[in-house]
């Protein structure tokens, strides 16, 4: 009975992944740059070449990003433009980001782990749990098995390797510098500033402020020009696009316009010279026709080509591969490493901990000398030491971590500071003395307090009865002198009287 209900929910599982990856839409604009497989098969080698003889060696631009820190991470805007000599107009969405470092990701389709099951998921629904201000689609997927195709890392995690397959490329490198261009595989795999986020389209539109779509037809077609119409009617044709470049500043501009393949839209050369007339330096073509989609806030702000299913009334977002998300400043990790907490972006870290992500020490070694270690609090002593970087010996008679124990030794003399031990050393004679001079300085000093905690008359009172003993004895000495007077005075009288004759 068990395996029975396991295969109908297996069954019913593998129903609703089929359901969501299967078209609910009528694919009715898909210019395809390939006509079977995708990428070129000829090699970076190749690629090197056949460009320009003053780009040298080199296959791709780098440039520094900015790092504006402040609010808002992104600006948005919405335009509907002519497009010169014709008399078309088209609408869309620019939108430049001030720090792509820290707010730009490249996300698999559904969410992590979408390219390993090949699933396909509208912008919005990969958008919206992810947080995303403002997100476009990216690169191109299988449209029959809805495999993501190219390179793709996302948040510095290697998805896909595309094995070198020479297809236009955007990426930012972990100390923040933006590429594009061609890369060898031993490019996408460089481990010294690796890639935090990468994508692979087609066609360089734009390499140092110049139109390169011509050495693109070079670099990525599969056959010569005159062979490849494919590929040059996938550059000429009007549709849906979407793009990425950067500005001088190094701002990271996301470009998207609504279309339809041969009836509305841009050519690639049209979406070349209009990032050129805005300061793009250098820029890519990601997917674009169906797949070209905008959103705001986790909602659909473009106007979808493909007509929905069953009711062709309505228009629907196509499921799609990876996006670009611009997001909030976000830290890494989330959690500040356990040490402290994300505030727009960055870890405020709790007091002992330092570093981006709050995962290294203030104290470090030798902070503690060879008798201690760091922790987030400070020196931490092994038994025996004490002081703030453990340098000093317990004191005489106590011993243990903290030196909070006391030894139980006779007269506590001699004892190991480290285990409280009353085994004699080399130099007891010599910790003997020292440990009898601290007990007498120690009872010589008790016995000045309990002096001092004795009964005693203030200075005042001591004052008082000295004067009063000194009053008393004055007026004796007073009294016995008015004494003596009198009898001196008595005594000269009888001698005048006795003196005279009758």
């Amino acid at each position: 009975m068990e395996t029975s209900q396991a295969a109908w929910l297996l069954l019913a599982w593998l129903w609703l992944w089929e359901t969501r990856n299967s078209d609910s839409i009528s694919v009715d604009d898909e210019p395809a740059p390939y006509t079977h497989g995708h990428g070129p098969s000829h090699s970076h080698l190749h690629v090197g070449d056949c460009q320009p003889i003053v780009h040298g060696n080199l296959t791709y631009e780098t440039w520094p990003s900015s790092n504006h820190t402040g609010l808002p991470v992104a600006e948005s805007s919405v335009f509907i433009s002519d497009v010169p000599g014709t008399s078309r107009s088209v609408y869309g969405h620019m939108t430049v980001v001030h720090d792509p470092l820290g707010t730009v990701s490249v996300l698999e389709p559904g969410g992590p782990g979408g390219c390993r099951i090949n699933c396909r998921a509208p912008v919005e629904e990969t958008a919206k749990p992810a947080g995303c201000l403002y997100a476009q689609n990216g690169g191109f997927f299988n449209t029959r098995g809805g495999q993501c195709l190219g390179n793709v890392v996302s948040d510095g995690r290697m998805v896909l390797d595309s094995g070198g397959v020479q297809n236009a490329q955007f990426g930012i490198r972990r100390d923040g510098t933006l590429v594009f261009g061609y890369l060898s595989q031993e490019d996408v795999l460089d481990r010294t500033n690796p890639f935090v986020q990468l994508i692979s389209g087609v066609v360089w539109l734009l390499r140092d402020g110049q139109v390169y779509i011509n050495q693109s037809l070079e670099a990525e077609c599969d056959q010569t020009i005159e062979k490849g119409r494919a590929f040059r009617y996938f550059v000429d044709m009007l549709s849906a696009r979407t793009a990425v470049g950067h500005d001088t500043e190094g701002r990271l501009v996301l470009f998207h316009i609504d279309g339809q393949s041969k009836q509305r839209g841009m050519s690639l050369w049209e979406v070349a010279e209009f990032l050129q007339k805005h300061g793009v330096i250098n820029a890519i073509n990601l997917d674009g026709g169906g797949s070209s989609t905008y959103v705001i806030n986790g909602s659909l702000a473009s106007y979808p080509p493909d007509h929905c299913k069953p009711d062709s009334r309505w228009r629907c977002a196509r499921p799609v591969s990876t996006i670009l998300c611009v997001h909030q400043r976000r830290c890494q990790p989330a959690d500040c490493s356990g040490h402290g907490d994300c505030v727009d972006g960055r870890c405020r870290c709790q007091d002992g901990w330092q570093g981006a992500a709050c995962d290294t020490l203030v104290c470090q070694p030798p902070a503690c000398s060879t008798h201690g270690v760091c922790t987030a609090s400070g020196c931490v002593c092994d038994a025996g030491w004490r002081g703030q970087n453990c340098s000093q010996v317990c004191p005489l008679g106590l011993y243990g971590l903290s030196c909070a124990q006391e030894c139980q030794c006779d007269d506590q003399c001699p004892c190991d500071p480290e285990t409280g031990s009353c085994t004699t050393a080399s130099d007891v004679s010599h910790r003997a003395g020292r440990c009898l001079a601290k007990h007498m300085f120690r009872a010589w000093r008790r016995e000045e307090e309990a002096q001092r905690d004795r009964p005693y008359l203030a200075e005042r009172t001591w004052l008082m009865i000295t004067v009063t003993l000194a009053s008393l004895l004055s007026i004796r000495v007073v009294g016995h002198l008015t004494r003596t007077c009198r009898a001196w005075m008595a005594a000269r009288e009888s001698n005048r009287y006795s003196s005279i004759q009758i």
